[in-house]
């Protein structure tokens, strides 16, 4: 976290000491930034902050943290009244926080032209509507994706699989990977709940049904045979136990299987390659790869607003929060800066723009997300109030945990979960 003051800070509060008012000073010249990332991410937004409060004089104090210290913060300062300006805000989210009253709708900086979406698609601005008022503007476009190691695929004998690769194509991949190289196939991520999220996409199915009240399908198997998938491959020593997990829990960029050389594949979505790649060095031969599908299945890989910045309802200053976002997503110098760490950037003028700037892993982003477009799911819905309980809650300690602890068997846990989630996600009708 950073706290900045300025020297027109300090003749603000020497001004007031003295009993002087000067309307409106803090208001048109402060502005409060929060986002979640990597030190990548960090390292280049505060950049481009700087590059803002250099050309308009605009003091901007800023702060930062992991993904789960960044929603247990956000959450506090929302119960305080201490939410900053402009915040980073998540497509699961959105729903929820509209629904509470946290967010300003940015409409009106849209029809001014404070924002301007003239070089942006009608469905990315969609991705940022609820009950089409526009509540979020994307920062780039990602996709989940299977992140291979060149180099140890060719050490283990193994070819690049299709792009319409099974899972049971991977789980042979990952268990001759293992065989050949003694090293894990994948690191600690195969139950990540999104994962979950995707694998009913391949079956043409939302996990949440339509009004969010419970769970959008009616067959526990494919998720039976997802994590009896996950199980065998720990036996056998492909992937890590829960127990060697456990090691990776606070790990950074820097300490992921893939990045230390322990794993041939990581999961991750697109946008999050750059700090993996930045971590691991550039002689590392890293691409991107879709996420496999069902046999007979659809495509699991769709594609998302990575991450938004919303308004907060009480921000004190709205437009230069707006003209901030405006330069943010826009500024072709700030993006030079910025180089699509957030995914590949909504604007085709700016897209365009950076293609000749690009290294060889952001160009393979690119190229991912264009061959994701090819034959994409489809973008289901944000997640329902009461998702985040059922995540934090139920998915992971009630369900992952026994499951693959072997404490409870995979058919106990999905019922266990259908009920829970019945339970949970019926308290917000």
């Amino acid at each position: 976290m950073r706290r900045k003051f300025s020297v027109g800070l300090v003749f603000l509060l020497t001004v007031v000491m003295l009993g002087s008012a000067v309307p409106g000073f803090a208001q048109d010249n402060e502005l409060r930034v929060t986002w979640w990332g990597s030190q990548a991410r960090h390292d280049r937004t505060i950049e481009v902050i700087e590059m803002y409060e250099a050309e308009t004089g605009i003091d901007i104090s800023y702060e930062f943290a992991g993904f789960g210290d960044y929603w247990t913060r956000l959450n506090t300062q929302a119960a305080g009244d201490e939410l900053a300006c402009v915040i980073q805000q998540d497509y699961r989210y959105i729903s929820e926080w509209q629904s509470r009253d946290l967010l300003m709708p940015l409409d009106q900086f849209v029809e001014e032209g404070v924002i301007d979406v003239s070089s942006i698609d009608q469905s990315v601005l969609d991705s940022g509507s609820v009950d089409d008022e526009l509540y979020a503007l994307s920062l780039g476009s990602n996709s989940q994706t299977i992140i291979i190691d060149v180099d140890a695929f060719e050490e283990a004998g193994v070819e690049l699989p299709a792009a319409d690769w099974t899972w049971a194509d991977f789980e042979a991949i990952a268990l001759q990977i293992h065989e050949e190289t003694g090293i894990w196939a994948i690191g600690p991520t195969l139950p990540e709940i999104a994962l979950w999220q995707s694998l009913y996409l391949g079956y043409g199915k939302n996990v949440y049904n339509e009004d969010g009240t419970g769970l959008g399908y009616d067959d526990d198997q494919p998720l039976i045979d997802y994590f009896s998938m996950i199980i065998r491959l720990q036996d056998e020593g492909a992937v890590p136990t829960q127990e060697e997990a456990a090691e990776f829990i606070d790990a950074g960029p820097e300490g992921t299987p893939i990045v230390t050389g322990r794993a041939a594949m990581d999961y991750r979505w697109s946008n999050q390659v750059i700090a993996v790649a930045e971590a691991a060095g550039e002689d590392r031969n890293f691409i991107l790869w879709t996420l496999p599908r069902p046999v007979e299945g659809n495509s699991q890989n769709f594609i998302k607003p990575s991450m938004f910045f919303s308004i907060t309802a009480d921000c004190d200053n709205p437009e230069e929060a707006a003209r901030f976002i405006n330069f943010f997503v826009n500024d072709l110098e700030a993006n030079e800066v910025l180089l699509a760490e957030r995914g590949v950037p909504i604007s085709t003028v700016v897209a365009e723009h950076l293609l000749p700037l690009l290294s060889p892993i952001d160009a393979n982003t690119f190229e991912f997300l264009a061959m994701v477009a090819e034959d994409p799911a489809p973008l289901m819905p944000p997640d329902p109030p009461g998702a985040a309980d059922l995540r934090d809650n139920v998915y992971t300690p009630l369900f992952v945990e026994p499951v693959l602890f072997k404490l409870i068997s995979v058919e106990e846990g999905a019922q266990m979960l259908r009920d829970e989630a019945a339970f949970v996600l019926g308290e917000n009708e």
